[in-house]
């Protein structure tokens, strides 16, 4: 389990280090889609560095497609 922590927190500081590299005028762009709902740079960057449960299927979502 703390193996698992520990790479879901790598997978969270390489979002957070890629959406501070980002131009401001791509963080409104679409950045991922779950459950049928859109979710830009922004959004995605909220749940994300809130640690909210969409966040995490953000991040997962995110390592499927190979972004991270």
């Amino acid at each position: 389990m703390k193996k698992e922590t520990g790479e879901k927190e790598d997978k969270r500081t390489k979002f957070l280090k890629s959406y501070a590299n980002i131009p401001d005028a791509l963080r409104e762009d679409i950045l991922v889609v779950i459950d049928n709902k859109t979710y830009t740079w922004n959004s995605a960057y909220l749940e994300i560095k809130n640690q909210t449960e969409l966040g995490s299927k953000i991040l997962k979502s995110l390592e499927n497609m190979n972004l991270l």
